[in-house]
């Protein structure tokens, strides 16, 4: 939660005037005698001479007590166990006081050399032990320092932007400078106080609208009249100009032409405009939209890859700049906001998906993209192929290669999509994957806290952060700076359990409980005023949208930048329904969304049980898309002495393959069924002779598949769904846009359709 404050301005006290003027003047001397190598702009110069006339204005103000803030607290916890703090803090609290510099105790004029820099992180005893549990690295955790220290520290072989350019065919794309400026500007925006009070509310509004290209009926929706005046659609697009031209390459061998009207490079460019993201129609590689799932998975790796770099750029020329300097004192030049540059912890990426098998496909794309000189060595690339990686991963999944080099045909009764997820395929929901970027080489099974970017399940970070408040010697603080918060395969990870994703995104950006060997002195104010929620970009990408990711997005994403979504139009699926049915909807009337629930099982037991209580047939099924509603249905159904079997989220498979039996025969007369059941097993139910749909399903694929289950026998095949005007999301995916709008606001409250 952000500390309380006076005002949106950063926190960080400067020193008194006595020493600003110590400070200039010694400036001024070495700029004369050119030492330094790169000035600052007339920009930064102008934001420098400004904050520094505010702290004056800050420091003339009479001083008063004030109960302690979150920073205090957080400087006073980390002094007990670094001097370097605890005396930066003593500075800070004599400053407040009005006291000079000289006053006070001689230890505040010494200086630690051992500061750390967030490619030098040290982890202690218990950090070593948590990554023992979650990785299972054998590595000391001493000597991957070391390896840091002789992996980067090389600053021969370091390359800016200029140097880049400068090799590209002699002929630079752009100015390096307005390659990063999308990156600068965004992180070194001072919020004012009008938005810190503002943004924690959630209130956002999507009024302002753009064309979605290569999307048909689709359109972009902000919530600012310029969202799209921050895409940079000219080469290199915000990208670093190495990674562009590997990026091209790639492009071109694998057969792609005109990159710049590519899906993947518009995506990349409002990925680049650090804007919250929902897209919520991509088509996903299972369901027959491979190209287009890729475009988007190249866009946000590569964007990714891009702030990584471009962060690491900012830290190694900052540490240039000191190195030569060594006549300075480190507090002097500190003292320059130029040279506030990091956050609590490394990791600024976190990538959340669902499944082994997806984190596969991504770590082996993130690769590739990675530039060829940036990768001369993937350490523990074996290891992650045998965890990660299934036998067959091949483009289609349905064709396997014989021993005589011949291609043959699987056949099977599961779907496409199915196969493509769940097919041979390593669908474990357990993993979380550090990656570390280094001059030459990509070192997977990092050390969190050394790591750039973290890939991992919600699954998995549900339980770490669950350990961590059940024992206080461990912790999550390497979600403490994360900066790229990407979400992919979303309505995957809505099958499995919501919550633990919300949990997950709940607990990033928090204010850490340990130190992690960060120089306090060049974290940004962003991170010490616990406003870096506000400075988080959250990408989150799925086939389709639901309320809870429509929740999610709005009230736990808060970028300052603002947002953007994908708003479509849907024909509808009733076409794919093959057989004669009769398709009946049912609106029922609810409050508010809350209170859908208990509507929805009051109209089910007055309107659609009475019905089918004394049916003498049989036959009928219920469709049940939530685990919650299944549970109160099953209750309900038992407190009725109603004859009915289930195929629920946890039966095991023997008590399935009776139940199936015993719907078939007839000697249950109702099945109970749910959507996420059917998800991962997809079993055909026999004998269906009326199917209710208790609420619609999510995935508008599973409607027609299941109407198609229907026993062609039946004389009057018949299907009934309940909805309400809380269901307009999934019901336009289903009847299509207009119907459903219609039938939401029609006086009428049953329909057909034949």
């Amino acid at each position: 939660m952000a500390p309380k404050k006076s005002n949106a301005v950063s926190k960080r006290h400067r020193p008194h005037e006595k020493f600003d003027k110590k400070r200039d003047t010694k400036k001024a001397k070495l700029a004369e005698k050119k030492v330094v190598s790169n000035h600052p702009t007339e920009e930064e110069e102008d934001l420098d001479s400004s904050e520094e006339e505010d702290a004056i204005e800050e420091e003339s103000e009479a001083v008063v007590y004030r109960k302690p803030t979150t920073y205090d607290n957080l400087l006073a916890s980390l002094g007990s166990s670094n001097k370097a703090v605890a005396d930066m803090n003593k500075r800070r609290q004599r400053e407040e006081e009005g006291k000079s510099d000289t006053e006070g105790d001689d230890e505040d004029e010494e200086e630690d050399d051992d500061s750390g820099s967030e490619d030098q992180i040290s982890t202690d005893g218990e950090d070593d032990e948590i990554q023992g549990d979650d990785q299972g690295l054998t590595e000391d955790t001493e000597k991957e320092n070391k390896d840091n220290l002789s992996e980067e520290e090389d600053s021969d072989g370091y390359e800016t932007d200029e140097e880049v350019e400068l090799s590209t065919n002699g002929q630079p794309l752009v100015d390096a400078s307005s390659s990063a400026s999308v990156f600068s500007e965004h992180l070194s925006h001072i919020l004012s106080s009008e938005e810190v009070k503002t943004l924690p509310e959630g209130k956002w509004k999507f009024k302002w609208e753009a064309p979605a290209i290569d999307m048909p009926n689709c359109r972009w929706k902000g919530t600012r009249q310029d969202f799209f005046d921050a895409v940079q659609n000219d080469a290199p697009y915000g990208l670093k100009p190495k990674l562009l031209k590997h990026w091209l390459q790639l492009y071109q061998k694998s057969g792609g032409k005109d990159f710049d009207s590519s899906k993947r490079r518009r995506f990349f460019s409002i990925c680049n405009s650090y804007l919250d993201i929902l897209h919520s129609n991509k088509r996903p590689f299972y369901n027959k939209g491979r190209e287009e799932d890729s475009s988007a998975m190249d866009a946000y790796l590569m964007h990714s890859l891009n702030h990584i770099f471009k962060t690491r750029d900012l830290v190694k020329k900052n540490e240039s700049k000191i190195a030569k300097h060594r006549e300075t004192s480190e507090e002097e030049i500190l003292s320059d906001d130029g040279f506030l540059d990091q956050g609590f912890t490394r990791p600024k990426v976190l990538i959340l998906l669902p499944m082994r098998s997806i984190a596969f496909r991504v770590v082996k794309r993130l690769i590739q993209l990675t530039p060829e000189s940036q990768r001369v060595n993937v350490e523990h690339l074996d290891r992650f192929n045998a965890e990660f990686g299934c036998e067959d991963e091949s483009d289609d999944d349905d064709e396997k290669t014989s021993k005589n080099g011949k291609s043959t045909t699987h056949k099977s009764s599961k779907p496409s999509d199915w196969q493509a997820l769940f097919g041979e395929k390593n669908s474990d929901d357990e993993f979380m994957l550090g990656i570390k970027h280094t001059r030459k080489s990509i070192r997977l099974y990092g050390d969190f806290y050394s790591s750039d970017m973290i890939i991992a399940s919600p699954l998995k970070l549900h339980m770490a952060i669950g350990q961590a408040e059940e024992n206080k010697e461990r912790d999550v603080d390497y979600l403490s700076s994360i900066e790229v918060l990407i979400i992919d395969h979303a309505d995957i990870i809505s099958m499995q359990n919501w919550s633990f994703l919300a949990t997950v995104v709940d607990h990033i950006n928090r204010l850490p409980t340990k130190q992690h060997g960060t120089n306090v002195m060049r974290i940004r104010p962003l991170y010490l005023d616990g406003q870096a929620r506000f400075y988080r970009q959250s990408i989150i990408l799925s086939s389709y949208l639901t309320p809870e990711m429509n929740g999610l997005f709005n009230r736990q994403c808060l970028n300052y930048k603002g947002k953007i979504k994908l708003a479509c139009e849907y024909k509808g699926v009733l076409e794919k329904v093959l057989l004669p049915v009769r398709q009946i909807y049912e609106r029922f009337d609810a409050d508010s969304m809350t209170q859908a629930d208990n509507a929805r099982l009051e109209y089910f037991t007055k309107k659609i049980f009475p019905k089918i209580k004394d049916s003498v047939e049989g036959g009928v099924m219920i469709f049940i898309p939530s685990y919650y509603d299944f549970v109160r249905v099953r209750n309900y159904l038992k407190s009725q002495n109603a004859s009915f079997c289930l195929l629920g989220d946890y039966t095991k498979n023997a008590d399935i393959s009776r139940a199936r039996e015993w719907f078939f025969a007839g000697s249950r007369k109702i099945m109970l069924y749910t959507e996420r059941a059917y998800f991962y097993r997809r079993y055909k139910i026999r004998g269906i002779k009326n199917l209710i749909f208790y609420s619609l399903p999510e995935r508008k694929e599973f409607y027609p598949e299941i109407m198609n289950m229907l026993d062609e026998g039946s004389y009057d095949m018949m299907s009934t769904a309940l909805f309400s005007r809380f269901d307009l999301l999934k019901m336009e995916r289903i009847v299509g846009t207009a119907s459903a709008k219609r039938m939401i606001s029609s006086d009428k409250s049953i329909f057909a359709f034949c």
